[in-house]
């Protein structure tokens, strides 16, 4: 029958306390029955809290590396970006393919050479003279031609203008001089074939 009085509950709690002290072999029993008990308790009790500390510190770790990837907490460095180092030195232009002497080059260079060679003193002017180049200059090469005095250009002993490279949209011919060689170069520009340099050579 269960105990429904307080006088009989403090018996029954009489004798288990007392239970112990009653021989050597209870008290024994009843200490290692104690120390299983604790470390049971200190077992257990870690494994089943282990995991949720576990959990929130993973928890805690992904947020601070989520706030350290934005770079504007204190203290934290932003991430830098750097491009990649190109590997190797970018390709130098191809040069230009060789191609036969067009007519219109050919024709252009020919009449500027003419040209160029048919001051007389005495009896061409200089405005005579650049207006004769005129037609087959470019308007870089010009101003250039302006600068110079008529007289002191160079005799050409042979009007046969010959090619000497041929591209696709330049070329260099030759004539000869009294003293060496005239080296014009014809490019190509919207407005047609121009003798757009010369040079003396020798």
């Amino acid at each position: 029958m269960p105990i429904r009085t307080n006088r009989g509950r403090a018996a029954v709690y009489r004798r288990l306390w007392g239970w112990p002290l009653r021989s050597p072999k209870h008290l024994v029993a009843t200490i290692v029955g104690v120390i299983v008990v604790v470390t049971t308790i200190s077992v257990v009790v870690p494994n089943a809290v282990g995991p949720r500390t576990s959990g929130g510190q993973v928890g805690a770790t992904s947020s601070t590396q989520t706030r350290t990837s934005g770079g504007n907490q204190i203290g934290v460095l932003p991430t830098a970006t750097t491009s990649p180092l190109p590997t190797k030195a970018p390709s130098p232009t191809a040069a230009p393919s060789s191609a036969p002497v067009n007519p219109g080059a050919q024709l252009v260079a020919d009449g500027w050479v003419d040209a160029f060679s048919s001051y007389e003193p005495g009896k061409t002017t200089k405005e005579k003279w650049l207006a004769g180049l005129k037609p087959f200059t470019s308007d870089e090469l010009f101003p250039r031609l302006e600068s110079i005095e008529p007289a002191n250009v160079p005799v050409v002993i042979d009007q046969a203008v010959k090619p000497i490279k041929s591209f696709t949209d330049s070329a260099e011919f030759e004539a000869k001089l009294e003293d060496g060689r005239l080296v014009v170069t014809v490019v190509k520009l919207p407005e047609g074939w121009r003798v757009h340099e010369f040079d003396k050579v020798g």
